[in-house]
Formats: structure tokens, sequence, C-alpha cells
């Protein structure tokens, strides 16, 4: 007898319906799954006679074929177990249910009971635009399925439970969300920048760049306080919208870095990888390519801690990203985008020992050391940066004060503020932020007066830049007014955001 069973695959980022196919025949028993599975799906045989012998069910000792349809589209993961399970009971008619009224999505343990299963979000949403109402999950991941409006959750525990759901012998579980969804966060080292001595003139590059979101880097010797500024940017950042949430909560369960108690992620991002990382782990891949830190980082910050010691391959590879604000994996198979619209946050000493042009302490390298070092960053990638700022050794006085900075709820009300400007001024624009804009949005929304026109025009020719770096000085200038509640760009805008290009190519 043969039954079919409705499941969903995931790539990149989107789910993809596959048809589960079970046909049982006379013949020597076996059980045959095809449909280019790979080697987790292949285990899956093991899991399911095991489940089903141990729920209480007969596992049919013939020939069984499963295909897995369309047999040109890759299936990865453990989430076919229940589905295969499912259409084996259907076919050995120990189940009477229609299995493509509803989607089945679950690993099985050999007891029947169901796991936690990655990419249950990105599978729900394709239900919902297939017009699938029900979906089956396990427990644990029912309040992730639940963020995708309009589909019917049920939420089993084992396999059991399930034929005894479809059999009237027990009311439908389906899952109603709770109150306590506001509640869900992913825990995130923060720092409020009022335990922040000193560094007030980087304290406002930092507003600026969380105001538009625009990329910074800082240079300055060691124990001056990058890395804690860095650290205390989320802080000051605006709260994500819910369809920023449900972007990068997709990201996350793809990836299977989002726990089961957490199935919404509320907080920006912070990722910080170590400079040893590889070009797969920062930009995303892999044989069947999965996201990288740039990915995770979407709608939030990615902090790059000593930037020249990730060399020169791993910066250029960013270079891309910071410009399209998605990345593109290639492979024989195909070709799969990620979105990667974060905030690049660099931290670098001036030379190898971190003190050349410190007033205190002298430096030990070499001219030669020096330049090569610097020069780990190429000009290219630099044009990429808005704001680049120096932060000085911090005084004794300053660390020894007793008074608080500024905290960073009040400066949060200023960028969140500036944000709500720019919303507005996006709306009928897929954009979010004035760091998005394209030269066109420059030309239609960043108006100048005639002085700040005529000190933009002499800033270009003394510093010989570049037309991406005229674009990018007006895009700050706009955040810069904008968080002066300013419509128009006035000179002291172009003046504030002309200094933080770089003085000199490093």
């Amino acid at each position: 007898m043969l039954a079919k069973v409705k499941t969903a695959a995931v790539i990149g980022l989107e789910g993809h319906l596959v048809d589960v196919e079970v046909d049982i025949s006379s013949g020597l028993p076996a059980l045959t799954i095809v449909g280019l599975p790979d080697a987790a799906v292949q285990e899956a045989k093991e899991r399911v006679r095991a489940a089903i012998r141990n729920s209480g069910f007969t596992f049919p000792m013939k020939r069984i074929v499963v295909n897995l349809a369309p047999a040109d589209l890759k299936k990865a993961g453990p989430s076919y177990d229940l589905p295969i399970a499912v259409g084996i009971l259907l076919s050995s008619e120990q189940l009477h249910a229609d299995g493509t009224k509803a989607i089945f999505l679950g690993e099985l343990s050999l007891d029947g009971s169901l796991r936690h299963t990655h990419g249950i979000l990105p599978m729900v949403a394709l239900a919902s635009q297939a017009k699938i109402d029900t979906v089956i999950v396990p427990e644990m991941d029912a309040r992730e399925a639940s963020l995708i409006e309009g589909a019917s959750i049920i939420p089993v525990t084992s396999l059991s439970q399930l034929v005894s759901y479809f059999h009237g012998e027990i009311p439908t579980p389906e899952y109603t969300p709770g109150e306590t969804q506001e509640d869900m966060t992913l825990p995130a080292l923060t720092t409020d920048m009022a335990f922040i001595k000193g560094q007030e003139h980087v304290k406002r590059a930092l507003e600026v760049a969380a105001a538009g979101g625009h990329n910074i880097i800082m240079c300055g010797p060691p124990g001056s306080g990058k890395t804690l500024l860095a650290r205390s940017l989320p802080s000051i950042l605006p709260p994500m919208s819910t369809d920023e949430a449900l972007e990068v909560t997709k990201i996350y369960s793809v990836s299977g870095l989002l726990p089961p108690d957490t199935p919404l992620v509320r907080q920006r991002p912070f990722r910080s990888p170590h400079h040893t990382i590889s070009n797969a782990g920062l930009v995303g891949g892999g044989h069947w390519p999965k996201p990288g830190e740039i990915s995770l980082s979407h709608r939030g910050v990615l902090f790059l801690d000593e930037l020249p010691e990730f060399g020169h391959t791993l910066l250029e590879v960013l270079r891309q990203p910071l410009e399209d604000k998605v990345v593109t994996i290639s492979r024989a198979q195909g070709r799969v985008t990620f979105p990667a619209n974060f905030m690049l946050v660099g931290a670098m000493n001036p030379c190898p020992c971190g003190y050349y042009g410190d007033p205190f302490r002298q430096c030990t390298c070499s001219p030669g050391l020096v330049s090569r070092y610097q020069h780990r960053i190429s000009g290219p990638f630099i044009d990429r940066v808005d704001i680049f700022i120096e932060v000085p050794h911090i005084d004794y006085e300053k660390l020894a004060d007793d008074r608080l900075g500024e905290p960073s709820a009040a400066v949060q009300s200023r960028v969140q503020t500036a944000r709500s400007r720019q919303r507005d001024r996006f709306a009928s624009t897929p954009l979010a932020s004035n760091a998005e804009m394209t030269p066109a949005e420059v030309r239609e929304f960043c108006q100048t007066e005639e002085p700040a026109r005529e000190l933009l025009k002499a800033a270009m020719k003394q510093l010989y830049l570049s037309a991406r770096a005229f674009h990018r000085i007006l895009k700050l200038a706009r955040t810069i007014a904008d968080l002066e509640n300013s419509d128009i760009i006035k000179a002291h805008h172009v003046a504030e955001a002309t200094q933080y290009r770089p003085r000199r190519i490093l």
C-alpha cells in the first residue's frame, strides 16, 4: 500500500515542501530511502525502526521503499524521522489519517519520543505560505513554531501520542502561545556607558554609529577601553522590531543556535569571533552552506577585535557583504543567499607593540614594521567604514573620578528618536537606516545648505576622497542631523562627519 506524508526541507533560510512517499511490498525485509538523502536521513532507518517498536506498534517485515520528493532536492538532518514513521504506519494500516493535510516535523528517539529539531521557524513559515494549516512539531519546539501567525500548531511528545490524537483517543493538543513571549531574550555581554570613564568623543562616535547603523573602527593603545566601548554599543541600539526579530530568529534556528526555551531572539546579536576564524566560519559555507558570523550578527553588531590580526583575505571577503548587506555562497549544487545587514565594529592597535604615537610610552617598532602592520587593512576596506576614531590613553584623574557618565538609557533614547525619523523617511522603501542608502536615496534625502556644500567641496579636494567616501560623508552627516532633529544638513554636520574619515591610509 502506498502512503503519502508532507514535510519540509530547509535550503539556506528558506523552506521547501517535501513529499514522503512510502510503499510496502512483498519481498525480503528491507528499508530503503531514496531522494538524495544525506547520512543523517539514511540513519533514520534505525531510529524509525526502534521508535515504532518501542511505541507499541509493529514494524512491517517486508520490503519498504521511502521516496523523498522532489528527488533532486538535497535532504539533510533528522527532521524526516517523524514523517517517515507516520508514512510507514499509514502504509501498514496501523494509522488511519490523511498525511497530506498537515506537515510533520521532528526527530525521533529510540523510545518514540520527539526531540528538539533545528530550522522549525522557516519550515512552519513555508506551511503558512503553502496554505497548509496544521503543523505537527515536537512539544519543545511549539513556542518557536507559534511565532508564525495563522498556523495551527499541534505539539506532540511521542509517536504514540500522535497516533492516539489521529484516532480520536485524546483531544487535539493545539498549542496556544502564552504571555511570556515578551520576555524571551538571548543573553548578551553588554556594558552600560555610565561606567566607562572618559573617552567622551568615542562615546559620541558610537552614538552616531548606532543612530544610523554605520560601521566604525577604533584605534588606540592597549588598555584604552576599545573592547569595553564596543561591548557598550548593544546597550544604546534601539530594540528590534517584530519583523527584525523574526529574521534573526530564523537564522539562529537554521544554525542550531536557538535554545528550545528561547524561541524568539529579541536582543540584537553581538558576535565577536576570534581572529583565527576561517573564511567559511566568517561568511558562511560548508558542503551545504550554513550561515557564518556575519549572518549571525544580522541586525546587530559584528565586533572584530585586533582587526589587523584577521589577515588580508578574511577582511577582503567582508567587502561585498558590507556593501550589499547580503552574502551569496555558490556551490556546485546551487547558490544560497544569507542576509548580512550588520554593523561592523573594529578595534586595533596602531602598531604591533601598540604604542605608536602614544605620548606616554615609546614605540619599540621600526617604521617598516609599523607600515606593514597598518597596511594589513586595505584602502578599499577602510573606504567602506564610515567612522574612524582614535581612542587615546586615559588619565588617572578620569579613572579615579567617582562620578558616573551619561547612562546608556539616555543615549538610547536619542538613538531611537533618530531611528524613528529614518523609519518615517524610508517608509516607502525597504531601507531601515541611513547607512543603507544608495546614491539615489542620498540625492533625494541628503539636502544640504550652501555652506555645507562648500565645506564638503573643500574636503573632497584636500583629502582626495573617493566617490564612495563622498556618499558616506553625506549619509553620516544625515545621521548627525537626525540626532539634532534637523531636516537639512548644515555645515557643522558635514564638519563632524568629515573628521571621522581616516587621516591616513591604513
